[in-house]
């Protein structure tokens, strides 16, 4: 069963689902749990700013924070659109690097509510492009607000399997070597229909707070 996430106008709410007993005890997780509390304190938010923001409670995001939970990639991405980064960029700002990174070396994400991979592919310093690769388990779906985009340029290229690509209420069927462009920011519903596993790349390409896209009315 897929848990659709939608935005709880009460910032107290207590009913975002996460995976308590998977919790983050790999460096990664502490990492991102700390990265969370310094992204927050850059901007000057308080937890309960940072609630009302995002959509997720105060009491989740102390959770997030202590490293006592580990978020979906729902949820997780609606903290970090909240703090002006995209998931993959919260995730790499995780990791220390340089301008090369090895395979071993790139952070890997697991969503405990569908088990994809997330991998960020760029190193952490990367200021303009993000390359993002999602490993989708058969069945699996991942759901994206329009306003996870507002402040990049989408491509999706398939490099294994087939994906299914909800955009808004255009639909797109994609085989491995397909690559497609997101037009105006809408939501977004990535699938895997088959019974093998999906392997694709998203580019995602980082624009000023100034050349913020309108969202498809």
């Amino acid at each position: 069963m897929h848990i659709m996430f939608t935005h709880n106008s009460d910032p107290d709410a207590q009913d975002e689902p996460t995976d308590d007993r998977a919790r983050p005890d790999d460096d990664l997780g502490g990492a991102l749990a700390s990265t969370v509390q310094a992204a927050r304190s850059e901007l000057g938010f308080s937890v309960a700013a940072l609630a009302e923001a995002s959509g997720v409670s105060r009491a989740m995001i102390a959770k997030v924070e202590r490293g006592d939970a580990q978020p979906t990639a729902a949820l997780l991405g609606r903290i970090a659109t909240a703090l002006g980064l995209t998931l993959s960029g919260l995730i790499a700002r995780a990791e220390d690097g340089g301008r090369l990174v090895r395979r071993a070396d790139q952070p890997a994400w697991v969503d405990p509510e569908t088990g994809s991979v997330r991998r960020a592919l760029s190193p952490a310093g990367s200021r303009n492009l993000e390359l993002v690769e999602i490993e989708l388990p058969p069945g699996a779906e991942l759901r994206y607000p329009a306003e996870a985009f507002l402040f990049v340029e989408p491509q999706v290229w398939v490099l294994d399997g087939r994906l299914r690509l909800a955009e808004g209420a255009e639909n797109h069927e994609l085989d491995a070597g397909d690559c497609v462009q997101l037009g105006a920011p809408v939501d977004c519903m990535f699938s895997n229909p088959t019974q093998a596993s999906c392997r694709y790349v998203v580019a995602l390409l980082k624009l000023s707070t100034g050349r913020r896209r309108a969202p498809l009315a």
